[in-house]
Parts: C-alpha cells; sequence; structure tokens
C-alpha cells in the first residue's frame, strides 16, 4: 500500500513538473506561432509521437486551420471544423483516441493525400481559453511507442489548457495587431483615394478598394445626378459603357431613396432584385451589399453595391467596413465631382463657344482682341482667328464697319442693334449685334463682348418656313444654318411615336360634335406636353391619334429614350387626367403607343398649293403597325426590337411576340414596357415576369406543356395580365397544330 501511495505522487511530481515545464516554455514566446510551436514540441516530445498539430477555428469562414506542424510540410491545412476527426473533437467538444485511422469513419483522407504523411493513430483534444471558449484542435499523430492510452489523453488535456492563458494572451495581442494594421491600411487607402481629383480614376480605385476590402467579385459606385435624377457609374467590372437609370430604382434606388443598408444573402429570392441586368450583362449575381454614401451634411450622395461575397454572404462585419470607408471617402467623391464638374463646364463652355452659329469676339481692357469662335472667323470672311486675335479692335474694324468702334468703346450696358448691316471680305451681310460690357467678380472691367448673328439666310428662309412649321421649331432651324437642307429633304435615324385612343368613336357618340373637340384639345394639351418635355416634334393630328418624331430635325444622342420617356410620361399624365374626369363623374379614357427607331425621310411635301413638314418611310409605317397591336396584349406602351436595342438606360421590359406584321417579310420582335405601372395595376410585377419570360424561353422551343405551365403561373400571379393568358390559348393551339420546323415567329394576318 505504502509504495502504491509513492507512485501516485511520483507520478502528480511529474504531471507538475510538466506543466510547470509547458508553463515555463510557453511564458518565453513572443507571438501565437511561437506559442503554438512550443506547445506541439512539448506534447510530441511528452506523449511520444511522430507529428503535432495546432489546429485554430476562424470563425468568418467555420474552418479549421493548421498554423504550426512538424515534419517538412509548412503549408497551411484548412477543412470544415465539423471535418475528419479534429472536426468531432471540435464540434463534439470531447477529446478523442483513434488506433487505426483508415478504419474510423470520421477520418478525412485528403489531408494524407496532400502532405504525404500516413496517418495510424490519432490522439485529439479541443483546444480552450482559460474561460472554456473553443479557439481550436491539439492533435498528435502516430505513437512511437504502442497506442494512445487515457492517460496520455489526460496529460494532453492537461497541458493544452495549462498553456490556455499564454496562448489566449498571444490571440488577443495578434487579433490587436490585425485591426491595428488594418487601421492603418484602411487610412492609407482613404488618403491615397481621397487625394484624387479626376472622377473616373477616383472611382476606379474606390471599387477596386472595395472589392478587394471585402472579398467580393465585382462592386460598382453609382452617383446621383441632381439635374437627371439618376445613378451613373462610369467605371465598374463588366461595365463597357455608362450604367444610368433613375434613382428610384431597383436595389441601388432603394438605397438610395431609403437610406438603408441592404445586405441579401441570396439575390434571386428578393423581389427587389431585378435580374434584367444579369440577363443583359451575363453575370450572375448570388449575394449583394448596397450601402448608402453620405457627405459631412447627412445627404446622401450616391451608393456602392459589392456583388458576390467569396465563401458565402456578406457579414455585418462587411457592412460596417463599407459603412466607414464611403464614410471617409465621401469627401473625395465631392470634390473629384466639383473638379469634375468645374472641367465639364470650362469644356462645355469652350464646345458651346466652338459650336455656336453667332459669331463671338471678346476684346481686353487694353483694347485688344482675345478670342474669336470658329463662327465669327466664318462670318467674317477669314481662314484662321490668327488674322483677329491679338489686333487692336480700333484697326481691325475700319471702313464700313468702323461705327462699332464707337460702340464698344463707349459701352457700359448690354446693347442690342437688330438688322445692322456689315460688310467683310466685299460682301454685304446682314446681321443682329450684341454688345456687352465684361465685369469681374468685384465689379471691375474685363473688357467687352460683340456677338455677330448672321440672319442673311434666315431672312430668307423665315417668311416661307413659318407658313408650314411651328414657329419655335423654325427659329432653331434657322439658327443652326439648317433649314435649306431640312426642308429640301433629310434622311436620319429618328424613332417614331403613334398614340391612338381606344374605342373613340363610342365616345364621340356620347359627346357630341362640340364635347369631343373640347375633350381632344385638354387630352392633346397634356400629352403634347409629354412630347415637348423630352424633346420632341409633334408631327400631326390624325383624327383622336398622335404622331411624334423624335431625331428630327435636331438629332439627340438619346432620342430612342427620349421617346419612350415621354410615352411613360404620358400613361402618367393619362392617369392624372382620367382622375379629373372621375371626379366630374365622366368615364376614363385609354390608348395605346407604339414606338419604332430606323431611318426615316423628313422634309416638305405635298403639293405647291397645300404642303407639310413631315416624315415617311418603313420605320414611320412600323411604328403604326406596332401601336395598333396594343390591345392584342392588353399593352400600353410597346415598342419594336429596333428601339429596344437603341436605348442606352434600363427599363422593365418583356418581350411579348416576335411576328411578321402585316406588309412586312421578315420577323420583328415586339417588346411592352410595363414602367408606368404601381403594384395596384400591375400586382407581383418580378414574379409573374420571371415565369412569363420562362414561359417565353420555352415557347419559342416549342415544349408547349412547359411553356402553358409557366403562363399559367403568371395567369394566377396577375389573372389580369392578358398577354399571359392569350399566351396559354396560343399555346394550346400550337400543341394542336405540332408544326414543324418552329421559329417561335407568329405571323399576323391583321394591321
Amino acid at each position: 500500500m505504502a509504495t502504491k501511495t509513492k507512485s501516485i505522487k511520483e507520478k502528480n511530481g511529474q504531471y507538475s513538473e510538466l506543466l510547470l515545464q509547458v508553463n515555463n516554455d510557453l511564458a518565453v514566446t513572443e507571438t501565437l506561432d511561437q506559442a503554438l510551436e512550443a506547445l506541439v514540441g512539448i506534447t510530441t516530445s511528452i506523449i511520444k509521437c511522430e507529428r503535432g498539430t495546432i489546429f485554430l477555428n476562424d470563425p468568418k469562414s467555420e474552418e479549421l486551420y493548421s498554423r504550426v506542424a512538424q515534419g517538412n510540410f509548412m503549408r497551411e491545412i484548412r477543412f470544415m471544423n465539423t471535418k475528419g476527426v479534429a472536426g468531432w473533437s471540435y464540434t463534439n467538444e470531447k477529446g478523442v483516441i483513434v488506433h487505426d485511422a483508415y478504419k474510423d469513419d470520421r477520418f478525412n483522407k485528403n489531408v494524407d493525400i496532400r502532405t504525404g504523411f500516413r496517418t495510424k493513430s490519432i490522439l485529439c483534444t479541443p483546444l480552450r481559453t482559460v474561460s472554456g471558449k473553443r479557439i481550436g484542435v491539439s492533435q498528435l499523430l502516430n505513437k512511437t511507442d504502442g497506442q494512445f492510452q487515457d492517460s496520455d489523453l489526460d496529460l494532453l488535456e492537461a497541458m493544452t489548457a495549462q498553456a490556455a492563458i499564454a496562448i489566449q494572451s498571444h490571440v488577443a495581442l495578434e487579433q490587436m495587431d490585425q485591426a491595428r494594421q488594418k487601421e492603418l491600411e484602411f487610412m492609407d487607402l482613404v488618403s491615397e483615394i481621397s487625394s484624387e481629383l479626376e472622377l473616373t480614376s477616383l472611382l476606379s480605385k474606390i471599387i477596386a478598394t472595395i472589392t478587394t476590402m471585402l472579398d467580393a467579385e465585382r462592386s460598382s459606385l453609382f452617383i446621383n445626378d441632381e439635374k437627371t435624377g439618376e445613378l451613373f457609374t462610369m467605371v465598374g467590372e463588366g461595365l463597357s459603357q455608362e450604367l444610368r437609370f433613375p434613382n428610384h430604382m431597383g436595389i441601388a434606388g432603394h438605397v438610395f431613396t431609403s437610406g438603408e443598408t441592404v445586405n441579401i444573402p441570396h439575390a434571386y429570392a428578393d423581389l427587389r432584385f431585378n435580374p434584367g441586368v444579369d440577363k443583359q450583362t451575363g453575370f450572375f449575381t448570388r449575394s449583394m451589399l448596397c450601402a448608402p454614401v453620405t457627405n459631412k451634411d447627412g445627404k446622401i450622395i450616391g451608393v456602392s453595391q459589392v456583388l458576390n461575397k467569396q465563401g458565402g454572404a456578406f457579414t455585418p462585419e462587411d457592412v460596417s467596413r463599407l459603412t466607414a470607408f464611403t464614410s471617409q471617402i465621401s469627401i473625395g467623391i465631392e470634390n473629384a465631382s466639383l473638379f469634375d464638374n468645374i472641367q465639364g463646364l470650362m469644356n462645355y463652355n469652350e464646345s458651346m463657344l466652338n459650336s455656336m452659329s453667332n459669331g463671338v469676339i471678346t476684346i481686353n481692357e487694353d483694347g485688344l482682341i482675345e478670342k474669336c469662335n470658329p463662327a465669327g472667323v466664318k462670318i467674317m470672311k477669314m481662314e484662321s482667328e490668327n488674322e483677329i486675335i491679338k489686333q487692336e479692335f480700333k484697326k481691325f474694324f475700319v471702313g464700313k464697319n468702323k461705327w462699332i468702334v464707337e460702340k464698344l468703346t463707349k459701352v457700359e450696358e448690354t446693347e442690342f442693334i437688330a438688322d445692322a448691316e456689315l460688310e467683310f471680305g466685299g460682301e454685304k451681310i446682314s446681321t443682329n449685334l450684341t454688345i456687352m460690357p465684361l465685369t469681374g467678380s468685384e465689379n471691375e472691367s474685363l473688357g467687352s463682348l460683340l456677338m455677330i448673328e448672321d440672319i442673311s439666310s434666315e431672312k430668307r428662309m423665315k417668311s416661307t418656313m413659318s407658313r408650314y412649321m411651328d414657329a419655335d421649331l423654325a427659329d432653331q432651324l434657322l439658327a443652326g444654318g439648317e433649314g435649306d437642307d431640312v426642308m429640301g429633304g433629310k434622311e436620319s435615324i429618328g424613332t417614331v411615336l403613334f398614340s391612338d385612343i381606344r374605342s373613340f368613336t363610342t365616345l364621340t357618340e356620347s359627346l357630341g360634335a362640340q364635347g369631343t373637340v373640347g375633350f381632344l384639345n385638354d387630352y392633346f394639351s397634356v400629352m403634347v406636353d409629354c412630347i415637348q418635355d423630352e424633346g420632341g416634334m409633334l408631327d400631326k393630328f390624325i383624327g383622336d391619334a398622335i404622331m411624334a418624331i423624335f431625331g428630327t430635325p435636331v438629332a439627340h444622342d438619346d432620342d430612342p429614350d427620349r421617346g419612350l420617356r415621354a410615352a411613360i410620361q404620358m400613361m402618367h399624365g393619362l392617369n392624372e387626367f382620367n382622375a379629373v374626369r372621375k371626379q366630374k363623374g365622366m368615364p376614363p379614357v385609354d390608348h395605346g403607343m407604339g414606338l419604332n427607331t430606323d431611318e426615316i425621310v423628313s422634309g416638305n411635301i405635298g403639293s405647291p398649293k397645300r404642303m407639310d413638314y413631315t416624315v415617311i418611310g418603313d420605320g414611320v409605317n412600323l411604328a403604326a403597325r406596332v401601336e395598333s397591336s396594343c390591345k392584342k396584349y392588353g399593352a400600353h406602351i410597346l415598342m419594336s426590337e429596333y428601339t429596344f436595342h437603341a436605348l442606352k438606360a434600363t427599363y422593365r421590359t418583356r418581350q411579348v411576340d416576335c411576328v411578321i406584321v402585316k406588309g412586312k417579310t421578315e420577323p420583328v420582335k415586339v417588346y411592352e414596357v410595363l414602367d408606368y405601372h404601381s403594384k395596384e395595376t400591375f400586382p407581383n410585377m418580378i414574379e409573374v415576369l420571371e415565369m412569363f419570360n420562362n414561359g417565353m424561353e420555352y415557347y419559342n422551343e416549342g415544349n408547349w406543356d412547359k411553356a402553358i405551365a409557366q403562363f399559367t403561373k403568371a395567369q394566377k400571379g396577375n389573372p389580369d395580365d392578358k398577354c399571359s393568358n392569350m399566351y396559354v390559348e396560343r399555346c394550346e393551339i400550337l400543341k394542336k397544330r405540332n408544326p414543324k420546323d418552329w421559329d417561335g415567329v407568329w405571323v399576323a394576318t391583321s394591321k
């Protein structure tokens, strides 16, 4: 009995010495890696095994990873913290002994394959802090003098518990160092980015930083354009051109208008997500983080959007980092935007000066001519501005033009001189002159400005043009010197809009002659304002129909968008018009609209007794055909594929058919525009559009049963969707016909 008691005391003494050794060896370590390496060295030496490894848990990825390993293999090993014997020990919070690894179902053979090491037996126990929190696993492999025993497990648990204080201290210090390093890197990035003044370069740096910082696939930074009410970005991964859309649309629009940060782990499960952008770009969005960008005054100036976090969804830490980053660089964005606006204004002023049809000459306070724009060079019959720059204006305006010198010398306020005659190069010209003083910010004199408007052509054309054109349009054309060309005929690309009131004959029967005229005047006033607000030209009224043109006689880069925006605004205007009629006890009015973009011919068409400035061509006829199809599809706005592909902005659309319209031989895709709808007028829009588009894919493939199933689901989402109902019936018909060589084209039998 005495001998047994002595043996227990000796064993306890040995434990105490070992634990003291663990404590002493870890006390002199300076880093977490050194502490873990020391623990591995002690445990493998005392318990006598071939290899030891400490696995720490990564709470972000829920993986166990090796920080220290003995032997020649030093690459980091990572695996899910539920896999393998180590994962079992970590998850179940228990120590474990495995005598034959390859016969144990928990054993992960992949690690041996990667390391080239042959695992025979395993001893494993959780690694905990002093408070009992799991932070990893301590694992020993291949006992060298027999098999692992329970006493080995007790000893390993005791040594890891003794090392907990040092390990926990090193973990805390390492986390502090990492946080400090991240903060320094963060501030360096902010400093570097905030010093950039060129907006495009700034945005490129910001999105690259956000993508790297949040470990994402793609990022975009949208800036609000207060003039247009749009969010735009000039740069972004996967973007080939500037992207613009109304600042209330999509997830980005929601974040901008609400000021809320949105973290979506599964984009396609969120009703606010618009999958149309993915279809357009070919990118697949899985997860999304979108946050407002605010300036120092709390005003939202844009939106940051990050897509597809690597390894899963965005975390609350990602939200905090993105918020902190965007708040820091918002001043840089505003400065760059201001610089960009100033630079743009300078370029705009220079471009405006160069593109003006009026001649502009500036004279400094010393009487020297400083600037003459190209129009001035042309009007004054010179070859270049070098013939006038730096000359004294008193020596330049001589002979029959000498009277201008007196006007410029005495100018104290702006003076306009109408229909003045000047002579340059021996040729007399009729002009309107504007002479004005130039003053600085403190009202000091900077010189004077002379503007020369050549009205010689206008005087010849105005009387003719005013007989059959809108006066404002005529003035605009004449100011640009285009009157002769336009009136004689011009080929151009334009967008034609047709609008037609539905059931107009029935309406006129109840109104009578005077009531019909009054009704049309009120209706046309609303619709024409919508057209003119977008820079369109009202071509003509055809009974109750409207024909408008976007792109001629004055073209814009975004005429298709202008035409479509006008159509959407006309729907909003119609709703307001009907609201007033409802208050007066009158029935509502409905109309349909069609748009097409194509080559058109515009000019002075008619007979010597009656002429009209209008447009003609197949592009006009197709727009009329598209409009007449509105009733068939239950739509209010339809457009041809030619308008659809010419649009610059993004709208809510769906392809409703691919048809050969009457009078045509080639099929044309027709799209419906739904942006004017509300939740009440088109419930469950996103779901219905997704199911309808799926149905269209099956329809084009000739898979009638699957197409019917999708269109039927769309019907349930919105029973009033006539287009879905029509396709269910059409698929039933085609299913019975079973057409051969089906190409998805429907031949229209009427206009």
